[in-house]
Protein backbone atom coordinates (compact mmCIF):
# COMPACT_ATOMS: atom_id res chain seq x y z
CA UNK A 1 0.00 0.00 0.00
CA UNK A 2 1.67 3.63 -0.46
CA UNK A 3 2.51 5.69 1.91
CA UNK A 4 -0.58 8.64 1.30
CA UNK A 5 -0.23 9.98 4.54
CA UNK A 6 3.30 11.39 2.93
CA UNK A 7 1.71 13.07 0.21
CA UNK A 8 -0.91 14.63 2.22
CA UNK A 9 1.34 16.34 4.10
CA UNK A 10 1.51 19.33 2.02
CA UNK A 11 -1.92 19.85 2.97
CA UNK A 12 -0.96 20.56 6.32
CA UNK A 13 -1.30 24.23 6.20
CA UNK A 14 -4.82 24.21 4.81
CA UNK A 15 -6.56 21.34 6.81
CA UNK A 16 -6.04 20.32 10.63
CA UNK A 17 -3.78 16.90 11.27
CA UNK A 18 -7.15 15.26 12.93
CA UNK A 19 -8.83 16.40 8.82
CA UNK A 20 -5.70 14.97 7.31
CA UNK A 21 -5.62 11.45 9.15
CA UNK A 22 -9.40 11.06 8.64
CA UNK A 23 -8.39 11.84 4.90
CA UNK A 24 -5.92 9.50 4.65
CA UNK A 25 -8.21 6.42 6.17
CA UNK A 26 -10.57 7.38 3.72
CA UNK A 27 -8.25 7.52 0.61
CA UNK A 28 -6.49 3.45 1.54
CA UNK A 29 -10.21 2.65 1.82
CA UNK A 30 -11.47 3.88 -1.46
CA UNK A 31 -8.22 2.65 -3.29
CA UNK A 32 -9.13 -0.96 -2.21
CA UNK A 33 -12.77 -1.01 -1.54
CA UNK A 34 -14.84 -2.56 -4.46
CA UNK A 35 -18.84 -1.66 -4.74
CA UNK A 36 -20.53 1.60 -4.09
CA UNK A 37 -18.17 4.24 -2.59
CA UNK A 38 -20.54 6.03 0.36
CA UNK A 39 -19.70 6.53 3.74
CA UNK A 40 -21.07 2.85 4.77
CA UNK A 41 -18.78 1.61 2.36
CA UNK A 42 -15.87 3.34 3.45
CA UNK A 43 -16.25 2.57 7.05
CA UNK A 44 -16.40 -1.29 6.20
CA UNK A 45 -12.62 -1.00 4.04
CA UNK A 46 -11.19 1.87 6.41
CA UNK A 47 -9.65 -0.67 8.85
CA UNK A 48 -8.52 0.38 12.47
CA UNK A 49 -9.01 4.20 12.54
CA UNK A 50 -11.68 4.00 10.68
CA UNK A 51 -14.95 3.93 12.42
CA UNK A 52 -18.28 5.52 10.98
CA UNK A 53 -18.49 8.38 12.88
CA UNK A 54 -14.68 9.23 12.00
CA UNK A 55 -15.85 8.84 7.94
CA UNK A 56 -19.56 10.78 9.23
CA UNK A 57 -17.16 13.95 10.89
CA UNK A 58 -14.98 14.04 7.78
CA UNK A 59 -18.01 14.71 5.50
CA UNK A 60 -19.24 17.35 7.69
CA UNK A 61 -16.01 19.21 8.04
CA UNK A 62 -15.76 22.39 6.07
CA UNK A 63 -12.60 22.08 3.77
CA UNK A 64 -11.21 24.87 1.75
CA UNK A 65 -11.15 22.42 -1.51
CA UNK A 66 -9.93 24.72 -4.14
CA UNK A 67 -6.99 25.66 -2.00
CA UNK A 68 -6.45 21.59 -1.66
CA UNK A 69 -6.56 21.41 -5.28
CA UNK A 70 -3.69 23.97 -6.34
CA UNK A 71 -1.30 22.54 -3.22
CA UNK A 72 -1.56 19.09 -4.23
CA UNK A 73 -1.15 19.73 -7.49
CA UNK A 74 1.72 22.40 -7.45
CA UNK A 75 3.56 19.88 -5.16
CA UNK A 76 2.74 16.59 -6.99
CA UNK A 77 1.59 16.75 -10.60
CA UNK A 78 3.08 20.30 -11.71
CA UNK A 79 5.36 20.26 -14.86
CA UNK A 80 7.76 23.33 -14.89
CA UNK A 81 8.27 22.98 -18.89
CA UNK A 82 4.48 22.02 -19.58
CA UNK A 83 2.07 24.65 -21.07
CA UNK A 84 -1.18 24.42 -19.46
CA UNK A 85 -4.64 25.06 -20.85
CA UNK A 86 -7.55 26.17 -19.05
CA UNK A 87 -10.97 24.09 -19.63
CA UNK A 88 -14.40 23.92 -18.52
CA UNK A 89 -17.13 22.24 -18.61
CA UNK A 90 -20.62 21.04 -16.83
CA UNK A 91 -21.06 17.69 -15.10
CA UNK A 92 -24.74 16.43 -13.88
CA UNK A 93 -25.29 13.41 -11.61
CA UNK A 94 -28.78 11.38 -11.20
CA UNK A 95 -29.95 11.51 -7.46
CA UNK A 96 -33.09 9.81 -6.21
CA UNK A 97 -34.91 11.16 -3.17
CA UNK A 98 -36.24 15.08 -2.23
CA UNK A 99 -33.72 15.97 0.49
CA UNK A 100 -30.26 16.45 -1.26
CA UNK A 101 -28.98 20.02 -1.17
CA UNK A 102 -29.30 21.18 -5.04
CA UNK A 103 -31.82 19.15 -6.57
CA UNK A 104 -33.10 19.71 -9.19
CA UNK A 105 -33.86 19.37 -13.01
CA UNK A 106 -30.86 19.88 -15.30
CA UNK A 107 -29.98 18.54 -18.92
CA UNK A 108 -27.96 15.14 -19.23
CA UNK A 109 -26.33 15.48 -22.49
CA UNK A 110 -25.34 11.50 -21.98
CA UNK A 111 -28.97 10.80 -22.09
CA UNK A 112 -30.53 13.57 -24.08
CA UNK A 113 -33.13 15.03 -21.85
CA UNK A 114 -33.41 16.62 -18.68
CA UNK A 115 -33.09 14.82 -15.21
CA UNK A 116 -33.67 15.14 -11.62
CA UNK A 117 -30.41 14.86 -10.14
CA UNK A 118 -27.06 17.67 -9.45
CA UNK A 119 -24.96 19.83 -11.47
CA UNK A 120 -22.01 20.79 -10.81
CA UNK A 121 -19.20 22.99 -12.62
CA UNK A 122 -15.65 21.96 -13.38
CA UNK A 123 -12.51 24.15 -13.78
CA UNK A 124 -9.68 21.98 -15.23
CA UNK A 125 -5.49 22.56 -15.59
CA UNK A 126 -5.29 20.88 -18.68
CA UNK A 127 -1.56 19.56 -19.53
CA UNK A 128 -0.28 20.46 -23.27
CA UNK A 129 2.68 17.54 -22.83
CA UNK A 130 1.11 15.11 -20.58
CA UNK A 131 -2.59 15.18 -22.48
CA UNK A 132 -3.96 14.77 -19.45
CA UNK A 133 -6.47 17.13 -17.67
CA UNK A 134 -6.25 18.32 -13.57
CA UNK A 135 -9.69 19.13 -11.96
CA UNK A 136 -8.82 22.07 -10.13
CA UNK A 137 -11.82 23.75 -8.95
CA UNK A 138 -15.12 22.27 -8.74
CA UNK A 139 -18.26 24.43 -7.41
CA UNK A 140 -22.13 23.20 -7.49
CA UNK A 141 -24.69 24.63 -9.97
CA UNK A 142 -27.90 26.25 -7.80
CA UNK A 143 -30.06 27.72 -10.05
CA UNK A 144 -31.38 31.06 -9.44
CA UNK A 145 -35.59 31.93 -9.12
CA UNK A 146 -35.25 33.77 -12.52
CA UNK A 147 -33.43 30.61 -14.10
CA UNK A 148 -36.65 28.04 -12.43
CA UNK A 149 -38.99 30.21 -13.42
CA UNK A 150 -37.81 30.75 -17.12
CA UNK A 151 -40.28 29.17 -19.90
CA UNK A 152 -38.73 28.81 -23.09
CA UNK A 153 -41.10 29.87 -26.01
CA UNK A 154 -42.42 27.46 -28.42
CA UNK A 155 -41.46 27.56 -31.73
CA UNK A 156 -45.21 26.81 -32.88
CA UNK A 157 -46.14 29.94 -31.98
CA UNK A 158 -45.99 32.84 -33.95
CA UNK A 159 -45.94 36.37 -33.39
CA UNK A 160 -48.89 38.41 -34.99
CA UNK A 161 -47.47 41.46 -34.53
CA UNK A 162 -46.21 42.98 -38.66
CA UNK A 163 -43.20 44.35 -38.73
CA UNK A 164 -41.52 45.70 -42.05
CA UNK A 165 -38.43 45.04 -43.44
CA UNK A 166 -35.05 47.33 -41.46
CA UNK A 167 -34.56 48.27 -38.46
CA UNK A 168 -37.10 50.11 -36.36
CA UNK A 169 -37.43 53.50 -36.54
CA UNK A 170 -35.08 55.02 -33.93
CA UNK A 171 -33.17 51.96 -32.86
CA UNK A 172 -29.46 52.57 -31.95
CA UNK A 173 -26.55 51.09 -32.17
CA UNK A 174 -25.37 48.65 -29.41
CA UNK A 175 -22.11 48.04 -28.17
CA UNK A 176 -21.48 44.32 -28.11
CA UNK A 177 -19.03 44.64 -25.45
CA UNK A 178 -21.35 45.72 -23.23
CA UNK A 179 -23.06 42.54 -22.51
CA UNK A 180 -25.31 41.30 -19.74
CA UNK A 181 -24.14 37.70 -18.33
CA UNK A 182 -26.28 34.93 -17.81
CA UNK A 183 -25.84 33.66 -14.04
CA UNK A 184 -24.13 30.75 -15.66
CA UNK A 185 -21.58 32.71 -17.16
CA UNK A 186 -20.87 34.95 -13.96
CA UNK A 187 -20.51 31.80 -12.11
CA UNK A 188 -17.44 30.54 -14.50
CA UNK A 189 -16.13 34.29 -14.36
CA UNK A 190 -15.95 34.12 -10.47
CA UNK A 191 -14.15 30.75 -10.63
CA UNK A 192 -11.86 32.29 -12.61
CA UNK A 193 -10.73 34.80 -10.70
CA UNK A 194 -10.57 32.80 -7.65
CA UNK A 195 -8.35 30.48 -9.27
CA UNK A 196 -6.27 32.93 -10.64
CA UNK A 197 -5.95 34.61 -6.62
CA UNK A 198 -4.58 30.85 -5.80
CA UNK A 199 -2.21 30.44 -8.89
CA UNK A 200 -0.88 34.12 -8.29
CA UNK A 201 1.10 33.61 -11.80
CA UNK A 202 2.53 30.63 -10.80
CA UNK A 203 1.00 29.14 -14.59
CA UNK A 204 0.99 31.17 -17.04
CA UNK A 205 -2.52 30.79 -18.22
CA UNK A 206 -3.49 32.19 -21.69
CA UNK A 207 -6.12 30.32 -23.60
CA UNK A 208 -9.59 29.20 -21.94
CA UNK A 209 -11.43 25.91 -23.51
CA UNK A 210 -14.96 25.41 -23.56
CA UNK A 211 -17.75 23.77 -25.85
CA UNK A 212 -19.65 24.15 -28.34
CA UNK A 213 -22.38 25.94 -25.56
CA UNK A 214 -20.56 28.81 -25.05
CA UNK A 215 -19.82 29.05 -28.78
CA UNK A 216 -21.26 32.76 -28.48
CA UNK A 217 -20.11 36.12 -27.80
CA UNK A 218 -21.53 36.81 -24.12
CA UNK A 219 -18.91 33.94 -23.36
CA UNK A 220 -15.80 35.42 -25.41
CA UNK A 221 -16.43 38.55 -23.58
CA UNK A 222 -16.69 36.95 -20.15
CA UNK A 223 -12.90 35.51 -21.78
CA UNK A 224 -11.71 38.54 -22.82
CA UNK A 225 -12.80 40.34 -18.97
CA UNK A 226 -9.92 37.85 -17.18
CA UNK A 227 -7.45 38.18 -19.55
CA UNK A 228 -7.69 35.20 -21.74
CA UNK A 229 -8.06 33.99 -24.91
CA UNK A 230 -11.25 31.48 -25.74
CA UNK A 231 -11.55 28.62 -27.67
CA UNK A 232 -14.43 27.25 -28.70
CA UNK A 233 -16.89 25.91 -31.69
CA UNK A 234 -19.48 27.53 -33.55
CA UNK A 235 -22.85 26.23 -34.94
CA UNK A 236 -22.30 24.52 -38.21
CA UNK A 237 -24.77 26.68 -39.54
CA UNK A 238 -23.03 29.63 -38.37
CA UNK A 239 -23.12 33.01 -40.76
CA UNK A 240 -19.44 34.04 -41.45
CA UNK A 241 -18.75 36.63 -43.76
CA UNK A 242 -15.59 37.96 -44.99
CA UNK A 243 -14.19 41.58 -44.35
CA UNK A 244 -15.04 43.64 -46.77
CA UNK A 245 -12.10 45.05 -48.99
CA UNK A 246 -12.45 48.33 -50.84
CA UNK A 247 -10.06 48.37 -54.07
CA UNK A 248 -10.53 51.50 -54.35
CA UNK A 249 -7.82 53.36 -51.27
CA UNK A 250 -8.99 56.83 -51.83
CA UNK A 251 -12.91 55.60 -51.51
CA UNK A 252 -13.93 55.73 -47.65
CA UNK A 253 -16.73 52.87 -47.21
CA UNK A 254 -18.41 52.13 -43.93
CA UNK A 255 -19.31 49.17 -45.15
CA UNK A 256 -17.54 46.00 -42.94
CA UNK A 257 -18.94 42.59 -44.14
CA UNK A 258 -17.79 41.47 -47.25
CA UNK A 259 -19.67 37.58 -49.04
CA UNK A 260 -20.89 35.31 -46.67
CA UNK A 261 -18.33 32.83 -46.40
CA UNK A 262 -19.80 29.18 -48.26
CA UNK A 263 -18.09 26.16 -46.27
CA UNK A 264 -19.04 24.21 -49.62
CA UNK A 265 -17.25 26.80 -52.02
CA UNK A 266 -13.85 27.62 -50.53
CA UNK A 267 -11.47 29.43 -51.73
CA UNK A 268 -8.16 27.60 -51.93
CA UNK A 269 -6.18 30.39 -50.67
CA UNK A 270 -7.35 29.77 -47.29
CA UNK A 271 -6.41 25.76 -47.17
CA UNK A 272 -3.73 24.62 -44.96
CA UNK A 273 -3.78 20.85 -44.62
CA UNK A 274 -5.60 18.26 -46.65
CA UNK A 275 -5.15 14.56 -46.13
CA UNK A 276 -6.99 11.23 -47.12
CA UNK A 277 -7.45 8.41 -44.85
CA UNK A 278 -10.40 5.06 -45.73
CA UNK A 279 -11.25 7.03 -48.41
CA UNK A 280 -12.17 10.50 -45.98
CA UNK A 281 -10.67 13.22 -47.28
CA UNK A 282 -10.33 15.89 -44.79
CA UNK A 283 -9.43 19.63 -45.80
CA UNK A 284 -8.92 22.36 -43.23
CA UNK A 285 -8.99 25.62 -43.79
CA UNK A 286 -8.18 28.86 -41.68
CA UNK A 287 -9.49 32.47 -42.04
CA UNK A 288 -10.57 35.59 -40.34
CA UNK A 289 -13.78 36.04 -40.53
CA UNK A 290 -16.65 38.52 -39.22
CA UNK A 291 -20.20 37.33 -37.24
CA UNK A 292 -22.83 39.59 -37.28
CA UNK A 293 -23.35 38.54 -32.91
CA UNK A 294 -19.84 38.91 -32.19
CA UNK A 295 -18.01 42.28 -31.69
CA UNK A 296 -14.80 41.50 -32.81
CA UNK A 297 -12.76 39.24 -36.00
CA UNK A 298 -12.41 35.35 -35.51
CA UNK A 299 -9.79 33.27 -35.96
CA UNK A 300 -11.81 30.32 -37.71
CA UNK A 301 -10.74 26.55 -38.38
CA UNK A 302 -13.31 24.92 -40.71
CA UNK A 303 -12.76 21.02 -41.14
CA UNK A 304 -14.06 19.47 -43.43
CA UNK A 305 -14.71 16.16 -44.12
CA UNK A 306 -15.65 14.42 -47.58
CA UNK A 307 -16.21 10.88 -48.14
CA UNK A 308 -14.95 9.74 -51.74
CA UNK A 309 -17.09 7.26 -52.56
CA UNK A 310 -20.85 9.01 -51.69
CA UNK A 311 -19.41 12.41 -51.76
CA UNK A 312 -21.07 13.01 -48.10
CA UNK A 313 -19.80 16.59 -46.40
CA UNK A 314 -19.98 17.43 -42.87
CA UNK A 315 -17.81 20.00 -41.25
CA UNK A 316 -16.82 21.72 -38.08
CA UNK A 317 -16.32 25.46 -37.54
CA UNK A 318 -13.81 26.60 -34.77
CA UNK A 319 -12.46 29.82 -33.64
CA UNK A 320 -10.49 31.18 -30.89
CA UNK A 321 -10.55 35.59 -30.26
CA UNK A 322 -6.55 35.00 -30.74
CA UNK A 323 -6.01 35.85 -34.15
CA UNK A 324 -2.65 34.82 -33.97
CA UNK A 325 -2.67 31.76 -33.18
CA UNK A 326 -2.29 28.72 -35.48
CA UNK A 327 -4.33 26.66 -36.68
CA UNK A 328 -2.57 23.64 -35.42
CA UNK A 329 -2.74 24.69 -31.73
CA UNK A 330 -6.62 25.63 -32.14
CA UNK A 331 -7.36 21.70 -33.15
CA UNK A 332 -5.45 20.25 -30.91
CA UNK A 333 -6.25 22.15 -28.03
CA UNK A 334 -9.75 21.86 -28.77
CA UNK A 335 -8.94 18.19 -28.88
CA UNK A 336 -7.34 18.53 -25.34
CA UNK A 337 -10.75 19.64 -24.09
CA UNK A 338 -12.30 15.96 -24.02
CA UNK A 339 -10.08 15.13 -21.53
CA UNK A 340 -11.89 17.11 -18.43
CA UNK A 341 -14.82 13.89 -19.71
CA UNK A 342 -12.42 11.30 -18.75
CA UNK A 343 -12.05 12.92 -15.39
CA UNK A 344 -15.91 12.80 -15.05
CA UNK A 345 -15.97 9.85 -16.22
CA UNK A 346 -12.93 8.13 -14.10
CA UNK A 347 -14.65 10.48 -11.01
CA UNK A 348 -18.29 8.57 -11.65
CA UNK A 349 -16.96 4.89 -12.62
CA UNK A 350 -13.92 4.65 -9.28
CA UNK A 351 -14.68 7.35 -7.07
CA UNK A 352 -18.46 7.79 -5.99
CA UNK A 353 -19.34 10.50 -7.95
CA UNK A 354 -22.86 9.01 -8.80
CA UNK A 355 -22.69 7.12 -5.41
CA UNK A 356 -22.87 9.15 -2.47
CA UNK A 357 -25.95 9.45 -0.20
CA UNK A 358 -25.04 12.68 1.74
CA UNK A 359 -28.07 15.39 1.99
CA UNK A 360 -26.53 18.30 3.02
CA UNK A 361 -24.38 21.06 1.69
CA UNK A 362 -21.20 20.65 3.69
CA UNK A 363 -21.52 16.87 2.92
CA UNK A 364 -22.33 16.90 -1.03
CA UNK A 365 -19.68 19.56 -1.13
CA UNK A 366 -16.99 17.14 0.02
CA UNK A 367 -18.14 13.91 -1.28
CA UNK A 368 -18.01 15.62 -5.08
CA UNK A 369 -14.78 17.18 -4.23
CA UNK A 370 -12.80 14.54 -2.77
CA UNK A 371 -14.18 12.44 -6.00
CA UNK A 372 -11.98 14.38 -8.08
CA UNK A 373 -9.07 14.90 -5.61
CA UNK A 374 -9.06 10.81 -6.28
CA UNK A 375 -8.93 11.62 -9.59
CA UNK A 376 -5.61 13.43 -9.81
CA UNK A 377 -4.01 11.47 -6.35
CA UNK A 378 -5.04 8.22 -8.92
CA UNK A 379 -3.00 9.88 -11.57
CA UNK A 380 0.06 10.80 -9.09
CA UNK A 381 -0.29 6.75 -7.98
CA UNK A 382 -0.81 5.91 -11.14
CA UNK A 383 2.90 6.85 -12.66
CA UNK A 384 4.52 5.20 -10.10
CA UNK A 385 2.57 1.80 -10.51
CA UNK A 386 3.30 2.05 -14.31
CA UNK A 387 7.17 2.06 -13.88
CA UNK A 388 6.76 -1.53 -13.19
CA UNK A 389 3.53 -2.24 -14.59
CA UNK A 390 3.59 -0.74 -18.04
CA UNK A 391 -0.41 -0.36 -19.80
CA UNK A 392 -2.11 -0.94 -16.52
CA UNK A 393 -5.00 1.51 -15.48
CA UNK A 394 -7.25 2.23 -12.34
CA UNK A 395 -8.53 -0.95 -12.32
CA UNK A 396 -5.54 -3.10 -12.27
CA UNK A 397 -3.87 -0.46 -9.48
CA UNK A 398 -7.39 -1.02 -7.40
CA UNK A 399 -6.95 -5.04 -7.62
CA UNK A 400 -3.30 -4.89 -6.61
CA UNK A 401 -4.16 -2.59 -3.74
CA UNK A 402 -7.18 -4.35 -2.68
CA UNK A 403 -5.38 -7.67 -2.68
CA UNK A 404 -2.18 -5.93 -0.56
CA UNK A 405 -5.07 -4.70 1.96
CA UNK A 406 -6.30 -8.41 2.57
CA UNK A 407 -2.99 -9.94 2.66
CA UNK A 408 -0.68 -7.20 3.89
Amino acid sequence: MPDILSLLQCLLPQINVTTMRQLNQIIIAMLAMSGRVTMLGIFRWAGIGGSYRTVMRFFHTVIPWATVFWVFFRRHLFCPNDVYLLAGDEVVITKAGKETYGLDKYFSSLLSKPILGLSFFTLSLVSVEQRHSFPIQIEQVIKSDVEKSFVSPSPKIKSTEKRGRGRPKGSKNKNKTEVIFTSELLRVKKMINELFKLVANFIPLTYLVLDGHFGNNNALQMARQVNLHIISKLRHDSALYIPYQNSDPNHRSRRKYGDRFDWRNISQAYLRQSSIDDDILTCTYQATLLHKEFVQPLNVVILVKTNLKTNVHSHVILFSSDLNLSYEKIIDYYKLRFQIEFNFRDAKQFWGLEDFMNLSQTAVTNAVNLAFFMVNLSHHLLADFRLLNPDSGIIDQNDSLSWLSICP
